[in-house]
This record gives C-alpha cells, sequence and structure tokens, in this order.
C-alpha cells in the first residue's frame, strides 16, 4: 500500500474518531447505553469493560461485510444527486432532532429516539446478546456513517469499500468506548454534561452536512457562496484565466478550488486525479448537470461554454469537497 493510500485511509479513521464518533453517539449511543444499564447486576460477574467490546466487535465487523455489498453495488451503480440529498437532508435532520433530545431542549426530540421494541429489550438484556445489538446498528446508521456508506458506493470496489467501512467503524471505537466507562463509572451529573457536549457537536456536523445538500442541490444559500460574496464585495479580482482550466483532485480535495472565466466562450475542464478514493472522484457541476466519475489515476476532460455571468459551483459527490468558477464579461 502506497504512502498516500495510508494517509487517505487515516483521514477515513479521523472522520470516525471525530464527526463520525460524536453523530453516531447521538443515535447509537443511547441505545448502548440503556443496554448496559440492564446488564448493571452482572457486574461482579465480568469485566466492565466486556459488554463495550462485545458491542463494538459486532458493530465493526456487521460494517465491514456491509461496505463490501456497497463496494460491489458501485461497480454497477452510482446514486443520482437526488438521492444523496435526500439522504443527507434526512440523516441531517435525524442528528438535529437527537442533538435536541441530549440537550434536553424539548420533550418533542423524545421522538426522535430510536429504541428497539420490548421484545427485542428483553432480548438484549443479557449480555450475549449485546453482539446482536451491535451487529443491528447497520440498520440505524448516523449522518456521518451514511455519507462514509456514498463513498464506500463510490469506490466501485468490493475490498476497497469493505476497508473503508472497516476503518472509519474502528474509528469510532474510542468514543463508544468513553461512553461505556462513563455509563458504568461515573455519575448521572457527569453523564449528562457528557451527552450535552456531544450534542452540541452533533448540531454542528448536522449543519456541516447540510451545507453539503445545499451544495449538491445548487442552492445560492451555501457557506461557499455567502464566503464568495464577502470576497467579491471587499476583496475583488479581475485576474481572469484563458478559459482553460487544470484541476488537480486527490482524496483531501481539488486544487486550485476558484478560476475566473469569460463569459460566451468554450470553457475546457483537465481533471487529474491523482490517488483519489476519496468522494472527490465524482466530480460534478450541479447548474449545468455535469458529472463525471473519475479515475484514481488518469485525467478526465470536460468543455461548456456558459451563457450568463455568475458563479458556477463544483464539488464531489457529497457536497465536501468544492469549488467556484466565476463567469464575468
Amino acid at each position: 500500500m502506497k504512502l498516500k493510500d495510508i494517509m487517505n485511509y487515516w483521514t477515513i479513521f479521523f472522520t470516525g474518531l471525530t464527526a463520525g464518533g460524536f453523530s453516531c453517539l447521538a443515535l447509537q449511543g443511547g441505545l448502548l447505553a440503556a443496554t448496559l444499564a440492564t446488564t448493571a447486576e452482572d457486574k461482579n460477574k465480568t469485566p466492565d469493560w466486556l459488554p463495550t467490546t462485545i458491542f463494538l466487535l459486532a458493530k465493526v465487523i456487521a460494517y465491514t461485510i456491509l461496505g463490501g455489498f456497497l463496494g460491489l453495488f458501485g461497480s454497477a451503480f452510482q446514486l443520482s444527486d437526488t438521492v444523496k440529498i435526500i439522504f443527507i437532508v434526512s440523516a441531517s435532520v435525524l442528528m438535529l432532532g437527537l442533538a435536541g433530545n441530549m440537550l434536553n431542549l424539548h420533550p418533542i426530540f423524545r421522538y426522535f429516539v430510536i429504541t428497539p421494541p420490548k421484545w427485542a429489550a428483553r432480548l438484549l438484556r443479557k449480555q450475549s446478546n449485546l453482539f446482536l445489538l451491535g451487529a443491528l446498528t447497520v440498520f440505524i446508521p448516523c449522518g456521518v456513517t451514511q455519507a462514509m456508506e456514498i463513498q464506500a458506493i463510490t469506490t466501485g470496489n468490493i475490498f476497497s469499500g469493505a476497508l473503508t467501512m472497516f476503518i472509519y467503524t474502528l474509528g469510532t471505537v474510542p468514543i463508544f468506548m468513553a461512553l461505556g466507562f462513563v455509563t458504568t463509572h461515573l455519575s448521572e451529573n457527569f453523564r449528562a454534561r457528557f451527552f450535552k457536549i456531544a450534542g452540541v457537536l452533533v448540531i454542528f456536523i448536522a449543519l456541516s452536512n447540510l451545507n453539503a445538500a445545499l451544495v449538491l442541490a445548487d442552492s445560492p444559500y451555501t457557506y461557499q457562496n455567502f464566503v464568495f460574496a464577502f470576497k467579491e464585495t471587499f476583496l475583488p479580482s479581475n485576474q481572469v484565466t484563458n478559459n482553460q482550466l487544470t484541476i488537480t483532485a486527490t482524496s483531501y480535495g481539488y486544487s486550485p478550488r476558484e478560476f475566473t472565466v469569460k463569459n460566451n466562450q468554450p470553457v475546457s475542464v483537465t481533471i487529474n486525479s491523482k490517488n483519489n478514493r476519496s468522494c472527490a472522484r465524482a466530480f460534478s457541476i450541479p447548474s449545468l448537470g455535469i458529472s463525471k466519475l473519475l479515475p484514481e489515476n488518469g485525467s478526465e476532460n470536460i468543455t461548456f461554454t456558459p451563457t450568463s455571468t455568475g458563479r458556477l459551483a463544483f464539488s464531489c459527490s457529497m457536497g465536501m469537497y468544492t469549488g467556484t468558477i466565476n463567469i464575468v464579461d
């Protein structure tokens, strides 16, 4: 495995360790904490860390298998932007509702909490069934996990998809181990504070996801558009390229990210993909309906002729990596 490949998977691991871990904590953490509480009577029979470890082992195995199937699916099909937007918005709304419950903002947010039916709760009271609980979390993925699942699809390879989900889920392990410790060792007061901090972080993640959905929908109300408007107003640039654009696409996004071209003149875009295994492989210009699946290494060319001045946004398939083509007279 090349150094750049290792760095890309390190990025996936770090996503699980931070954004993924906390967003999953909002959705799956309450379920784990409640189940751990029901196993309190067995505390003297088994080590405190064992129930959480059983849960996480099953979760990692289940998501790795899922990643393999998603990579296999991606080798034959690609999700449309509309489907991606629906997934992202739905997950973000759910995350905001869960964060509201974690912060005790209003009783209505309790309806966002997914709890197992009574028969399942009785089944899962035994520590031996924590493995089943961990495996079943694939049916209640958090927002960031859904984004990572789509990335597994874009790999178009059963092994790359499995490795993507394995490393990502492995990154979420420390957060859940911390939850297990808080649940079994610390006071209810500290536990409440722990969830409030996590709730604030989940809100930030959800808003970032919503912004990504707006980018895919070519909405004018994105963070990138507001930054662009500010720069055009207070830091104007009159530098114009010759309508021959070259973009380097890696696992970490696009470079350069800003161009200025002339209106009513053909624009040729050459995208050089280098060791690219992230969602940046799926390059799109939403407002023009242009979408290209880039190779991991290689080049793709796109040509279009703008017919009006303004801003064209380009992005990856998840709206995470973005750039701007400013069209002027």
